[in-house]
């Protein structure tokens, strides 16, 4: 299994900073760079991405000029880290919590840019020889990628495995090989898919290494709601589990059937009575067979009426209980 390597995407050095706006048709390549190169806001959040679809929030406390795309220099715990922007802006409370703790300390260069990928290239001789180790500990964890910090004052290892690991051994033997800082940190497996990336079912980019912040909750429910095929071949991701899109229209859905019979219910239309038998809630329509005939209607939720308390769960009955040895008389 190997990492995941991100080739930097910034500006060539010659290149212009930013391109022109597209409002103004009678703009000028000067009049761009003089709208964009205005003071930048010292209380705008930036949001920078770094290997593995991994961001974080800072502050741009020193008012450095930065936009969409640009590599910039961080603060990193005990140095200093180099990311792509991919916001800036206001952004949200919970952000500008994150973002308190640490800045932005400048923009990069080509030198950076170049260090930036010889510690990619490191990266692999990394993960070679951490690979390595294991295998001699024997150790039942799945190495699944490595990232080595800007200024190579830390290097960080990330690994799946089923159960606790005791990996104390194996940070001593990586910290007596490499001279840095060594963070051993277990993923699970829908963050291993965040990392190594890929296409899904729908032949896009994976959700979650695109542009998804964090992992929401995903169950079975939701799938049975949008009365989608419980086969796991079908509703589950590369990373095995439940797929993040069932949650995207789950509330529209709901939204839907409670506008709507249940399947079952008994109806009344201008035909008759009749029992719903199939929900379309795309279409909003119930497909209806009527008591005399068999005919079979496909009506709107307008076209008809019905009881709602027939929407309600019924109670399970209850067993009863089987009798055991301990229920016969007992002498005190």
């Amino acid at each position: 299994m190997s990492g995941w390597i991100e080739p930097p995407r910034g500006p060539e050095p010659d290149a212009a900073p930013h391109a022109m706006p597209y409002d103004d048709p009678e703009a000028t390549p000067e009049d761009a760079s003089a709208s964009l190169a205005a003071a930048p806001d010292p209380d705008a959040l930036v949001m920078v991405q770094f290997k593995g679809h991994r961001k974080a929030c800072y502050h741009n406390r020193r008012a450095v000029g930065l936009g969409v795309g640009d590599y910039c220099m961080v603060e990193a715990d005990r140095g200093r880290d180099m990311g792509r922007v991919c916001y800036v802006g206001p952004g949200k409370d919970v952000w500008r919590r994150e973002a308190a703790r640490q800045g932005v300390l400048a923009t990069c260069g080509p030198d950076d840019l170049k260090r930036l990928h010889d510690n990619r290239a490191d990266e692999w001789q990394c993960y070679d020889i951490c690979l390595e180790k294991i295998q001699e500990r024997r150790l039942e964890m799945e190495l699944v990628t490595v990232e080595r910090q800007f200024d190579r004052n830390k290097i960080t290892f990330y690994f799946t495995a089923e159960k606790r690991v005791d990996f104390r051994q194996l940070v001593k033997d990586l910290a007596a090989i490499f001279r840095t800082r060594i963070e051993l940190r277990q993923i699970g497996v829908r963050d291993e898919a965040k990392i190594k990336g890929g296409l899904g079912i729908c032949g896009r980019e994976l959700c979650c290494s695109s542009f998804l912040g964090e992992f929401s909750p995903v169950t079975l429910k939701m799938a049975k709601g949008q009365q989608l095929p419980l086969s796991p071949n079908k509703l589950s991701g590369l990373c095995g589990r439940l797929r993040c899109c069932l949650s995207y229209e789950h509330e529209g859905y709901l939204e839907s059937l409670a506008r709507m019979p249940r399947v079952g219910a008994r109806v009344t239309t201008s035909r008759g009575e009749g029992r719903v038998r199939k929900l379309d809630l795309l279409r909003e329509t119930a497909t209806v067979q009527l008591d005399e005939g068999s005919l079979t209607l496909v009506l709107a939720a307008g076209e008809m009426t019905w009881d709602a308390r027939q929407d309600l769960p019924r109670s399970r009955p209850r067993r009863p209980r089987k009798p055991c040895h301990h229920d016969g008389p007992t002498e005190h």
